[in-house]
């Protein structure tokens, strides 16, 4: 990973100085091996409509992902801290090293809805090998009695199978197409599509309920027929219990990265896009319910569940405070 500012080791930064103009992350973080270690105030948060995600709300660990995704709908969050949605988010990881600290606290007075995990940036990219913060996170999680979903592309979630069964959580990989050529140009970063189906694989094969993200399908690059015929058929393959559509959501600062790319490789497609999508970055509901109505097809040929899971909400097992 490329050292952010030539920063190697330690890095500690003020806090204090007001009158100093740099961005918010290098005031309030630490620097260490190239990661921003930030302590988070909170960790449960609101998920944005267009992050295209069945939970209304989540747990990230880390900010930002190496597996620099260009349809990512979380880059606009480095924003907030000062950092660009482009490169900035695929190589400026922010670490929150509290956050297994400050979940328990907030799980104390959560009223049991079910969470999403690594929204925010894949909860088990590389700077989970190094941290992990992830067993704390699903103890936390098991303990309190709170159902979850880990999002991730990344096998490192085999080393926590176990603790992932245990708590009965699902876990969703995102497979989006299985063309090597498109992952290579819009998720350089990321395992190859065969590798995540052969994650899944072994999801399924330890116990895990597993299912699998076509997430984001790309208008005009991946959503021709056969593409999607050739997905899901891999998909029910690896042994996944259902799949769940999702058309690529361009929401501001994904948006922009995105287009940006777009007009270089692809720039006959760029008219053909702002015709697609709303203000909101979300993509004309035709076109997303013709793309779901076939996979959904698909998925019935090749005999699997289709669709947004159903939200599940648990009983705590923790003494509720009072919201006051």
């Amino acid at each position: 990973m490329r050292v952010p500012l030539g920063v190697v080791g330690w890095d500690a930064l003020s806090l204090v100085d007001a009158a100093d103009d740099r961005p918010l992350i290098e005031r309030r973080a630490v620097v260490r091996d190239g990661f921003y270690e930030m302590q988070a105030r909170t960790v449960i948060e609101r998920v944005a409509q267009t992050a295209g995600v069945a939970q209304g709300w989540a747990v990230s660990p880390y900010r930002g992902c190496v597996h620099a995704c260009l349809g990512c709908g979380a880059r606009a969050g480095h924003r907030r801290l000062g950092l660009e949605a482009g490169r900035d988010f695929d190589e400026r990881i922010v670490v929150r090293p509290n956050v297994v600290a400050r979940l328990r606290a907030e799980l104390g007075r959560w009223g049991g809805q079910e969470l999403a995990v690594g929204v925010g940036g894949d909860c088990y990219q590389v700077a989970e090998e190094r941290y992990r913060l992830m067993p704390g996170v699903i103890g936390a999680l098991a303990e309190a009695g709170v159902p979850f979903t880990v999002y991730t592309k990344s096998a490192l979630v085999l080393r926590d199978a176990a603790l992932l069964a245990e708590a009965g959580a699902r876990v969703a990989v995102s497979i989006a197409f299985v063309d090597e050529r498109i992952r290579r140009a819009v998720e350089p970063g990321a395992p190859t599509a065969q590798a995540r189906l052969e994650l899944v694989s072994a999801l399924v094969e330890a116990g895990v309920e597993c299912r699998v993200r076509m997430a984001p399908v790309l208008p005009l690059l991946s959503d021709a027929a056969d593409q999607l015929s050739a997905t899901v058929r891999r998909i029910a393959s690896a042994g996944a219990r259902g799949a769940e559509a999702v058309v690529l959501r361009l929401p501001p600062g994904t948006r922009e990265w995105y287009v940006a790319w777009l007009g270089r490789a692809h720039p006959q497609l760029v008219a053909r896009y702002e015709e697609l999508y709303d203000r909101a970055g979300l993509p004309s509901p035709v076109y997303e319910g013709r793309i779901t109505g076939q996979i959904a097809q698909l998925c019935r040929v090749y005999g699997m569940g289709c669709g947004v899971p159903e939200v599940g909400r648990g009983e705590p097992r923790v003494a509720q405070l009072a919201l006051v």
